[in-house]
């Protein structure tokens, strides 16, 4: 749909943005934490809520979440434990008070956890970054977890799949190395590998 100039400034959600960003623009919001275990500064959610919040309210916006898709992966990781890992897809109605106008923002999150918080820190990881690029404010170096990084055992393969995945790389549909980063093959497959390029 397209508005004409007056359109656009009749719609009060706009104006509302407009000046969100304006007053970020002067305050700003610090990185004032860092990632214990790799050394960068990095903002939390907490401290985007902390600075938005009332800047929110005092320009009668109001930011709506809404949840459009989950998908949950399970992995092993190398100490023998699981993984859990969420995507979520978001969808953030911003909404001015004062006129009932809106304007929706799509964003995307994704976390990892040991326990139940995967999907509650990729819904904060959606919200925190559609609010970043919603008012224009930096994200070089953001990063939600300060955790150390959790090195995941890589999944096997079936020898049903893995014989379908040997046939497109002969196809020259997939890579050896392709192969080999996403899986553990057992030493039976990698000497199935080799033998069936050599024959191809």
């Amino acid at each position: 749909m397209a508005f004409g100039k007056e359109s656009l400034q009749a719609m009060k959600v706009y104006q509302a943005i407009n000046k969100v960003q304006a007053e970020l623009a002067k305050q700003g919001i610090g990185k004032d934490r860092k990632n214990q275990a790799q050394g960068y500064k990095f903002r939390s959610i907490d401290d985007v809520y902390n600075v938005l919040s009332s800047i929110l309210a005092e320009n009668n916006l109001c930011v709506l979440p809404r949840i459009i898709s989950r998908d949950l992966r399970l992995a092993e990781t190398k100490s023998g434990g699981s993984m859990h890992y969420v995507t979520v897809e978001a969808e953030f109605d911003f909404v001015s008070s004062e006129d009932g106008t809106k304007h929706t923002v799509k964003s995307y999150g994704e976390a990892m956890d040991s326990g139940d918080k995967a999907t509650n820190k990729a819904m904060s990881a959606a919200h925190k970054y559609a609010m970043l690029m919603a008012f224009s404010i930096p994200t070089e170096g953001d990063n939600d977890s300060d955790q150390a990084p959790q090195e995941v055992k890589k999944p096997t393969l079936t020898n049903n799949r893995f014989d379908n995945a040997v046939q497109k790389i002969i196809a020259k549909e997939y890579t050896v190395e392709q192969l080999r980063d996403t899986f553990t093959l057992t030493t039976e497959q990698e000497s199935a590998l080799v033998q069936a390029l050599a024959n191809a």
